[in-house]
């Protein structure tokens, strides 16, 4: 962290941390998630179900397309309340269940593993509290490595949840190319912060901000999902998180001259609708924050933010959504708001 950038907030200083937490986090455990990989393939296991909430389900988001695209087993978010609320039982025998939970203390996520292991199934969390009741009542864990994160709002361990993920599906899927992206992906990432640099003078055209859209697609979707939360948590907007398709589909009656509109556009499939959607929303007088590695899409913004590395873009999440992280702390300070202590917020959220 540069010295202009010194300042007393955890959240600023936990992201410009998350370099070394994801190189901690890949020492320490690349040899249990092979571990973990070869017990799977063991089991034949024959699908997923995900329990998380918060920012862990925005991460969850990013394993329903890993696990579908890398690994073709069909994933579904898992309804907590099913076990909670109804008592609900579910036949898991063939499934792998992945618990996804920072503190790893929530209730419902821990009721939900604990109900699929008595069930049959092969289950999983990954969490940063190595004591916690979720890494004790699954079979396997997989532990983030982040650190203390101080802030409320979650940002080296949401990265290094990502990074988990990745680590997971590559190695159940015995490929060492994507891995080897992984570990450069990860180099890569001290590069993003210098994106602060661009971000910060860029928050004070929006400090009267009180609405958005937040927009993306395929595997950044879980990117849209995070970065809105990160807008609603820290600065208080009211910040819509849309996959770029469902949005064409109704919600883009919302754009109006000067409607900001944030657009998480990685080169790659999603590409050309990202194209075509920024000149939907140009047209539409809207105020288009694109954060992409593409000149030409970059040229076509109200406010580019240029990401100084180029990822593959199934990788891309991880990298991405560092700017957004940025964005929302800096926009947060500039509009008076300590981002470490959002309003009625604490750091484990106890729902049943």
């Amino acid at each position: 962290m540069t010295a202009n950038q010194a300042v007393s907030h955890s959240m600023l200083r936990e992201i410009f941390e998350e370099p070394e937490a994801l190189r901690r986090f890949l020492e320490n455990e690349s040899p249990k998630v092979n571990e973990i990989a070869n017990a799977i393939r063991s089991r034949r296991i024959s699908n997923v179900v995900i329990a998380a909430r918060g920012t862990s389900d925005n991460a969850g988001q990013l394993a329903k397309y890993l696990f579908e695209y890398v690994n073709r087993k069909p994933v579904s978010l898992a309804a907590p309340s099913i076990y909670t609320l109804y008592g609900g039982a579910l036949d898991l025998a063939d499934s792998l269940v992945l618990g996804i939970s920072q503190s790893g203390e929530g209730p419902d996520v821990n009721e939900v593993v604990r109900k699929a292991r008595e069930a049959g199934a092969l289950t999983v969390g990954v969490t940063n509290n190595a004591d916690s009741q979720l890494a004790r009542t699954v079979e396997y864990s997989i532990l983030c490595h982040a650190g203390v994160e101080r802030s409320v709002a979650a940002t080296k361990t949401y990265v290094t949840e990502l990074a988990a993920l990745y680590a997971l599906s590559f190695a159940w899927a015995s490929r060492d190319d994507l891995q080897n992206q992984l570990r450069s992906a990860i180099e890569d990432s001290g590069r993003v912060l210098e994106t602060a640099s661009v971000i910060r003078p860029l928050v004070e055209r929006y400090r009267y901000m009180t609405q958005c859209v937040v927009l993306g697609r395929g595997f950044n979707y879980s990117t849209v999902l995070e970065s809105s939360l990160k807008l609603k948590e820290t600065c208080y907007i009211v910040s819509e998180p849309y996959s770029s398709a469902d949005f064409m589909h109704g919600p883009i009656a919302l754009i109006e001259q000067g409607f900001p509109a944030f657009l998480i556009a990685p080169p790659g499939k999603t590409m050309p609708g990202m194209v075509e959607l920024t000149d939907k929303l140009l047209e539409r007088g809207a105020e288009v924050v694109v954060i992409s590695s593409s000149e030409a899409l970059l040229k076509k913004a109200t406010t580019p933010v240029k990401m100084p590395v180029e990822v593959p873009e199934v990788l891309s999440p991880l990298l991405y959504i560092i700017p957004m992280q940025l964005f929302s702390y800096y926009l947060a300070v500039t509009k008076g708001f300590n981002p470490d202590q959002p309003r009625g917020l604490k750091k484990v959220t106890m729902t049943t």
